[in-house]
C-alpha cells in the first residue's frame, strides 16, 4: 500500500511539476511578448472590429477623391499645378472648413514654364532667346498653387524617412506639453519628404500623412499623431486639419509624468489635446483607429469639384467640413488594408481617424491591459495545474472550457461596452496548452490510480507541493529614523453642518473638489501627504527627500492653501449658493508645528504606512485644534517661527494644549515675506506687540487702546482673530472689577 501510494504520488508530482513548467513557458512567453504573439494578438482586435465596426455619423468630414472619372477627365496625374489651385480655389469657394492634401507635392511642377525652358534644347534654335522670352512671361504654376494655398485653410502633406535629406518641414503649429518632452519619448525619424518651401510658406498647416512602422501584416491598425526628429515635435494630417478647421494655434500634449507622480516604468504619452478635442494615444502618440465600413458618402469626386457646372450642387457636402484630398485611381499605389478586410484609399484612413476624434469614439488599448493579460494566462493556467492532478481529465477540460468562454466574453463585452482592446486568445490557448500537456501525462493512469490519487489527496497534501504552488509574501523591512521635520495638520471648519446638507455622492464631490488643490498646494512645495482623515489632512516636510527650508515651505504651502480656499468659495466651486444651501462659504483650520519626530516604513510586514510619528505630530494636532478658539485660520508654534522668520506672523499667546503641561506659545501666521515688508502690517505688528505686552501685564486701558489700533488696521480676515483678542481684554475688565 504504501509503495503504490508513493508510485501514485511520484505521479502526481510529475503531472503537477509538467503542468507548472508549462505554465511557467506560457507565462514566460506573454511576458516577453515577442513579435508574433504582438501579431497574432492584433488579429484578434481585427476580428473585434469585424463583429462590431465603429456606428457611422454624419461628421463633417469629408474625401475629395482624384478617382478614375477625375484621371479620365482631366489626365494623367500628377496634375499641372494650375489644376491643383483651381481645386483648392474651388473647394474655398464652398465654403470648406480646410483643406488637407495626403499628397507631397515636393518636386517641382514639371509643366511650369520655367521648368520647361530647363528641359528644351533651346541654345541650339534660332528662335531660342524668343520661346524663352515667352515662357517668362508665363505665369510660374508652382506660385500660382502658392497663391491659392495662402488664400484657403490648407494643409499640406510630409512623409518621414529613414535617410537624411537637406530639410525638415515647416512647423505651423505650437506645441505645448504638460510633463516630460514628448520629443524626447516619440521615435525619431532622419529627416522628410516635404511639399516646396514656397508652397508650405503659403498654407496653413503642415501634417505627416506616414502610418504607423509597429503595424503587421499590412493591415492599418494605428496612425502616429505626432513625430519627431529628436528635438521638434510635429503633428500628423489628420490633427493638423482639426488644428486649422477650429482656429487654433497649437496642440497640447500630456505624458504621464504631468501629474507629478512619477511612475515606475517609462515615459509614455497619454493624451494630446487639439483645440477642443481630447485623444487618448498610446504611449508613442499613436491613435487605434476605429473604423466606420469604408462609404461612398464620404467621398466626392475631384471632377465635381473642378467642373463648374457641378460645383455649386456640392456645397452641402463641403461647407462647413473637413476636406482631404486624395487618391484612390488604379495605380497610383495609395491603398491600403484595414481591420474590416477592406481596401481603402489612404486617405480614407486620415479621414476615418478624423471622423472618430470628433464623434469621440475611440479604441483604446489600456496601459493596464498587459499586464492583465498575463495574469488571466498565470491564473487560468494555475487553476488548471492545482485541479488537473486530483479532478481528472473530463472536470478540468470543463473548467478550460469555461475559462475559454469567460475570457472572450468578458473581451468582447469590454470592446462593445467600453471600446477596449483586451486579448481572450492567448490566455485561452495557454490554458488549453497546460491542459493538453496533463492529459497527456495522465493518460498513462488506470481508472483505479486516478481514484487513489483523488482518495490520497482528500486527506493529504504533499508539503513539497505545496512549497511549489504557494506563493510566498516578501518579508518588507520596516523601522524609520529620526530628524527634525514640519508637520500639518488641515481641518474643515464647521464639516458636520455641511455634510448634514450633503448627500453621500455630493459629499465626496465636495471633498475631492476641496482636498485635490489643497493637496497639490503641499506638494508643489514638497511636502509629503502621510495622510487623509476624513475631511483631514497631514502632512510633513524634509521626508523622505531633506529639505533644509522644510518650516518655510511649510509656510508658503499653508498660505497658498488658504488662497486656494478663498478662490474656491468666491467661484462658488462647491455649489453652495448656487442651491441656496445654509452653508455658503467653506473655511480651514491649518496648524503647523516644527520638531524632531521618527519618519520611516511604520506598520506589519504585510502592510505598512511610510509615516511620522513623534511629540511634534502630537503638538502639530493640538495647534490646529486651537484655530477655533484663538480666532486664527493658520497658526503655527515659536518653533516653525524660529525656522522660518521671514513671513508675517502675529501671536497669539500662550495657549494650553492637551497632554502638555504648560501653555505654548502659538502665532497666526498672516503672510510672507512681502506681507512682513508692508508698512499696514508694520504698523499693525507694532499696535499688536503693545496689545500683547498689556495683556501680559495686566493694564486693561492700554490692551483696550491698542486693540482698538489693531482693528482700525487689521484687514477682514483677521477680524475673528481680534475678536479673540477682545474677548482677553474684556476678562481683564471684569477681573479688575
Amino acid at each position: 500500500m504504501d509503495l503504490a501510494f508513493r508510485r501514485l504520488r511520484d505521479k502526481r508530482f510529475v503531472v503537477g511539476f509538467c503542468a507548472a513548467a508549462a505554465l511557467g513557458l506560457v507565462t514566460a512567453i506573454r511576458a516577453a511578448n515577442p513579435d508574433f504573439l504582438v501579431s497574432i494578438r492584433e488579429l484578434t482586435f481585427d476580428y473585434l472590429q469585424r463583429l462590431a465596426p465603429r456606428v457611422h455619423e454624419d461628421v463633417p468630414v469629408r474625401i475629395v477623391d482624384i478617382d478614375e472619372a477625375s484621371i479620365a477627365a482631366y489626365g494623367q496625374w500628377p496634375w499641372p499645378r494650375t489644376r491643383i489651385a483651381e481645386l483648392v480655389t474651388g473647394l474655398n469657394d464652398l465654403g470648406a472648413a480646410v483643406i488637407a492634401f495626403d499628397v507631397i507635392f515636393a518636386e517641382p511642377d514639371r509643366s511650369s514654364p520655367a521648368q520647361l525652358a530647363e528641359s528644351l534644347d533651346l541654345a541650339a534654335r534660332p528662335d531660342g532667346a524668343e520661346i524663352r522670352a515667352a515662357l517668362d512671361r508665363l505665369p510660374d504654376t508652382d506660385a500660382v498653387l502658392a497663391e491659392a494655398l495662402g488664400q484657403a485653410p490648407t494643409v499640406l502633406g510630409f512623409a518621414v524617412l529613414p535617410t537624411t535629406a537637406p530639410r525638415l518641414p515647416d512647423l505651423k503649429a505650437g506645441v505645448a506639453f504638460a510633463g516630460a518632452d514628448p520629443a524626447t519619448i516619440l521615435p525619431a525619424f532622419q529627416s522628410a519628404l516635404s511639399a516646396l518651401p514656397r508652397l508650405e510658406a503659403a498654407a496653413t498647416g503642415t501634417g505627416s500623412v506616414s502610418l504607423s512602422a509597429s503595424d503587421t501584416g499590412g493591415v492599418v491598425r494605428r496612425i502616429p499623431l505626432l513625430f519627431s526628429d529628436g528635438k521638434t515635435v510635429y503633428p500628423s494630417l489628420a490633427i493638423e486639419a482639426l488644428r486649422v478647421a477650429q482656429g487654433a494655434s497649437g496642440l497640447i500634449v500630456r505624458t504621464s509624468t504631468a501629474s507629478g507622480e512619477g511612475g515606475g516604468g517609462a515615459n509614455a504619452i497619454t493624451e494630446i489635446k487639439v483645440g477642443a478635442f481630447p485623444i487618448p494615444t498610446t504611449a508613442i502618440g499613436e491613435l487605434w483607429v476605429h473604423y466606420d465600413i469604408d462609404r461612398r458618402e464620404r467621398y466626392v469626386s475631384a471632377a465635381d469639384v473642378l467642373d463648374p457646372a457641378r460645383r455649386e450642387a456640392l456645397r452641402g457636402q463641403i461647407e462647413g467640413n473637413i476636406v482631404f484630398v486624395g487618391t484612390s485611381a488604379a495605380g497610383l499605389f495609395d491603398i491600403r488594408a484595414t481591420p474590416l478586410g477592406q481596401l481603402v484609399p489612404g486617405v480614407s484612413i486620415h479621414a476615418q481617424a478624423t471622423e472618430q476624434i470628433i464623434s469621440n469614439d475611440f479604441l483604446v488599448r489600456p496601459d493596464w491591459a498587459d499586464g492583465l493579460e498575463l495574469i488571466a494566462t498565470f491564473v487560468a493556467g494555475f487553476l488548471l495545474v492545482l485541479l488537473l492532478p486530483f479532478v481528472g481529465g473530463l472536470a478540468t477540460g470543463a473548467l478550460a472550457l469555461v475559462i475559454s468562454g469567460g475570457l472572450t466574453g468578458g473581451a468582447i463585452y469590454l470592446y462593445l461596452t467600453r471600446n477596449l482592446l483586451v486579448d481572450p486568445l492567448y490566455p485561452s490557448v495557454s490554458a488549453f496548452f497546460i491542459f493538453a500537456v496533463g492529459m497527456a501525462l495522465l493518460y498513462v493512469l488506470t481508472d483505479k490510480e486516478k481514484r487513489f490519487v483523488r482518495q490520497a489527496f482528500s486527506q493529504y497534501l504533499s508539503p513539497d507541493l505545496v512549497h511549489q504552488l504557494e506563493k510566498r509574501p516578501d518579508q518588507l523591512v520596516l523601522g524609520g529614523e529620526l530628524r527634525p521635520m514640519t508637520i500639518l495638520f488641515m481641518d474643515v471648519r464647521g464639516f458636520t453642518p455641511i455634510s448634514e446638507q450633503l448627500t453621500p455622492t455630493e459629499l465626496v464631490h465636495f471633498l475631492n473638489t476641496l482636498l485635490s488643490p489643497l493637496s497639490d498646494a503641499i506638494q508643489a512645495s514638497g511636502g509629503t501627504i502621510d495622510k487623509y482623515i476624513g475631511d483631514s489632512i497631514m502632512a510633513f516636510w524634509n521626508a523622505p527627500v531633506t529639505e533644509e527650508d522644510h518650516a518655510a515651505l511649510a509656510c508658503t504651502a499653508s498660505l497658498e492653501m488658504l488662497a486656494i480656499v478663498e478662490r474656491l468659495n468666491a467661484e462658488d466651486a462647491f455649489a453652495f449658493k448656487a442651491r441656496g444651501l445654509k452653508a455658503q462659504t467653506v473655511q480651514i483650520g491649518i496648524g503647523l508645528n516644527t520638531g524632531e519626530a521618527c519618519v520611516g516604513n511604520m506598520g506589519s510586514s504585510r502592510r505598512f504606512n511610510y509615516s511620522v510619528i513623534g511629540d511634534a505630530v502630537n503638538v502639530a494636532s493640538r495647534i490646529e485644534s486651537s484655530c477655533k478658539a484663538v480666532g486664527a485660520e493658520l497658526l503655527v508654534s515659536g518653533e516653525t517661527r524660529t525656522e522660518a522668520p521671514d513671513f508675517a506672523y502675529l501671536e497669539a499667546g500662550a495657549i494650553p494644549l492637551k497632554g502638555k503641561s504648560l501653555p505654548v506659545k502659538l502665532f497666526a501666521l498672516v503672510g510672507d515675506e512681502d506681507t512682513r515688508r508692508s508698512e499696514w502690517f508694520q504698523q499693525l505688528e507694532r499696535h499688536h506687540m503693545a496689545l500683547v505686552e498689556a495683556l501680559d501685564e495686566g493694564s486693561q486701558r492700554r490692551a483696550a487702546e491698542a486693540l482698538a489700533a489693531c482693528e482700525a488696521i487689521a484687514p477682514a480676515r483677521l477680524a475673528p482673530f481680534y475678536e479673540r483678542m477682545g474677548e482677553r481684554v474684556a476678562d481683564l475688565a471684569i477681573a479688575a472689577q
